[in-house]
C-alpha cells in the first residue's frame, strides 16, 4: 500500500503507464506556462504538480475506476451519511479526498458533458458547476482536515490537498487549458470507463436511498399500526412513502388494508 505521507506515482502505474504520467506533467507545465500560471508564481505548488499528473494519469487507469467507485457518492446527503456512519478517520480522508479528486477532474477535463458525449443523459455536472467547484473545494478541506488527524502532523499530501483547496479556480483553469490545447482525455477513455463509473455512482446513490426509505416505511408503518384508530395523517405518510420506494423498486408491493 501507498504510503500516504509522500507524494508517489500510484504503483499500479509502473511499468506500461509511466510515460503517460510524463506525457501529462509535460503538458501541465506548458499549460501553465500558457495561461499565466507558472508554478510558484503565488506559493510554493511544484507538489501540486506531481499530485495533478498523477491523478490524470491515474484516469487513464481502469484499476483506479475499480479502486473509486466505493467511495464516490452523486449527492452531498450521501456522502456525508457515508462518513457519519464511521469512525475511521482514514475512510473519511479517502472519502472525501476521491470525490474532490473526480470533481476536479469532472469540471477541468470534461466540462459540460452532456454536449461532449453523444448520448450523455446522466452527468455529473449536470446542475450549476459553481456548485460543483464549492463542494470541490471544501471536500479538499476536509480531507486535509481528517490528514491532520491521522498523520498528527502536516504531511506532502495534506499540504496538497490544502493547495488545492486554496487555488481551486486556478487548477481548473489550467486542466481546461490543457483539455483543449493538448489532449482529449474522453476520447482516450472512451465510453466505457466514465460511463460506467457514472453508472456505478447512481447505483449506489439509488441503493443508500432505497434502505433510508425502507427504514423510514418500517418506522411509519409500527406508528401507524399502534396508532388506536389508523391515524389519517399516518396513512398519508405511509402511502407517500410507499409511493417513493416503488419509484426506486418497482418490485415492492404494499396494500393498507390486507389486514
Amino acid at each position: 500500500m501507498a504510503n500516504d505521507t509522500y507524494l508517489t506515482i500510484d504503483p499500479g502505474q509502473r511499468g506500461g503507464l509511466e510515460p503517460t504520467f510524463f506525457f501529462m506533467m509535460n503538458c501541465l507545465m506548458y499549460s501553465r506556462l500558457e495561461t499565466g500560471k507558472p508554478s510558484n508564481n503565488d506559493f510554493y505548488d511544484e507538489d501540486v504538480n506531481v499530485y495533478l499528473a498523477s491523478l490524470l494519469s491515474s484516469f487513464m487507469n481502469p484499476a483506479y475506476h475499480e479502486r473509486a467507485r466505493k467511495y464516490l457518492s452523486r449527492y452531498d446527503t450521501n456522502l456525508f451519511h457515508k462518513v457519519q456512519d464511521s469512525n475511521d478517520a482514514r475512510l473519511k480522508y479517502t472519502i472525501y479526498k476521491t470525490n474532490a479528486d473526480f470533481l476536479l477532474i469532472s469540471i477541468g477535463i470534461f466540462r459540460n458533458p452532456d454536449q461532449t458525449r453523444p448520448g450523455a443523459r446522466n452527468s455529473l455536472l449536470k446542475d450549476n458547476e459553481e456548485v460543483y467547484m464549492g463542494r470541490a473545494k471544501a471536500y479538499y478541506q476536509f480531507a486535509y482536515s481528517y490528514s491532520q488527524s491521522m498523520f498528527r502532523h502536516s504531511t506532502a499530501v495534506s499540504e496538497v490537498l490544502e493547495k488545492l483547496s486554496r487555488g481551486f479556480e486556478k487548477y481548473v483553469q489550467i486542466l481546461s487549458h490543457m483539455r483543449g490545447e493538448y489532449f482529449n482525455i474522453l476520447d482516450r477513455l472512451g465510453s466505457g470507463e466514465v460511463y460506467h463509473l457514472e453508472r456505478s455512482v447512481d447505483k449506489m446513490s439509488e441503493s443508500a436511498k432505497l434502505k433510508t426509505l425502507q427504514n423510514e416505511f418500517l418506522d411509519v408503518y409500527s406508528k401507524w399500526m399502534k396508532s388506536e384508530s389508523r391515524d389519517e395523517n399516518l396513512r398519508k405518510q405511509l402511502r407517500d412513502v410507499v409511493r417513493r420506494i416503488q419509484q426506486i423498486d418497482e418490485t415492492f408491493r404494499f396494500r393498507m388494508d390486507a389486514e
